[in-house]
């Protein structure tokens, strides 16, 4: 019974992971240095946006983004890029009536049209590089030549910023978001060219499953342990590691408690979430057993048919542990 206790132990030590929080703006450095948050995981500029009466100067940008990754102290700091439109508006900033804004305008297909504002806020972020581990992300990416554009459009202002005499941290990643299946799906072509994944589950099931999760009518098809979803996401995982590079996840699931023993059975480098989850998410894991983790994901993904299939598998599992 020792050795067999012992094996355990060891099987999980072999996996390492990062519990991180999600953040809206610098006051909620507090809560997330409080409860001992290893990381940011995501960091939603578009408050910036929402919180003013103009779009934010590069200045004002730039004191925003110091002031969250000096209060990390070294710890990776992982900054989204606009992502204004779907239920998001600015009264400054019109933008045309859709059908389905979801669907639209929105993210980084505005931020590639107005390019102004994105490069405001892009040397705003890459100045702030130099206090702290900065990662930038782009949301809402479809394509591959999106990811290239916006990437380049980043390395210009790199360039310029250097050419001006302005110091550039060296140690920067950049990434995307994972919440349109067509990027989950072509994950390993993705994987080439970023530096990580960050999943963004709360619009990939949506997306995914064709129902609107704030609609009362459908919601009964929002199913995060939906094979289909697992499926993606586990494909998006093994595809990072494949190339070397890692794979975060800032939806709800990360922070889910029949989600979570899934994301650590699939290998998930990064577990971002509201920062009053991170101690219940935290003493979770140290539950878990990597090794018999690998098998409920096997079933899970390939075996079992629904999402109430894939709940009770975990809920089964854990109350044994």
């Amino acid at each position: 019974m020792g050795k067999t206790k012992e094996r355990k132990i060891c099987d999980k030590r072999r996996q390492s992971f990062t519990v991180a929080a999600n953040i809206g703006t610098p006051k909620d450095l507090e809560g997330v240095v409080d409860n001992g948050s290893e990381a940011i995981g995501l960091y939603r500029t578009e408050f910036l946006y929402m919180d003013s009466s103009e779009l934010p100067s590069e200045d004002d940008q730039f004191e925003a983004y110091k002031a969250v990754l000096e209060g990390m102290s070294g710890k990776p700091v992982v900054v989204r890029t606009m992502d204004i439109g779907g239920d998001k508006k600015l009264p400054y900033l019109p933008l045309p009536e859709e059908m389905n804004p979801f669907l639209g305008y929105r993210a980084i297909r505005i931020s590639l049209d107005r390019d102004d504002i994105f490069r405001t806020q892009l040397r705003a972020l890459l100045r702030a590089s130099n206090y702290g581990k900065l990662r930038i992300m782009f949301p809402m990416i479809a394509t591959v030549a999106e990811f290239r554009q916006a990437k380049g459009i980043l390395e210009e202002e790199r360039a310029k910023l250097i050419a001006n005499g302005q110091a550039v941290s060296d140690d920067l990643q950049v990434g995307m978001m994972v919440e349109i299946p067509a990027s989950a799906v072509l994950a390993n072509q993705f994987a080439k060219e970023v530096d990580f994944f960050s999943i963004g589950t709360n619009d990939l099931i949506q997306y995914t499953m064709a129902a609107d999760r704030m609609n009362e009518r459908v919601s009964y098809l929002y199913q995060p342990y939906n094979p289909a979803i697992l499926r993606l996401v586990k494909n998006v995982i093994d595809a990072s590691h494949k190339e070397g590079k890692w794979t975060g996840m800032c939806g709800e699931a990360a922070g889910d408690s029949i989600m979570a023993p899934l994301l650590v059975g699939m290998g998930l480098d990064e577990f971002s979430m509201s920062a009053t989850s991170v101690l219940r998410v935290r003493s979770l894991m140290k539950r878990l057993d990597t090794t018999e983790l690998a098998d409920l994901v096997e079933t899970a993904v390939n075996v079992n048919t629904s999402n109430e299939e894939n709940q009770k598998l975990v809920e089964d599992y854990m109350s044994n542990l």
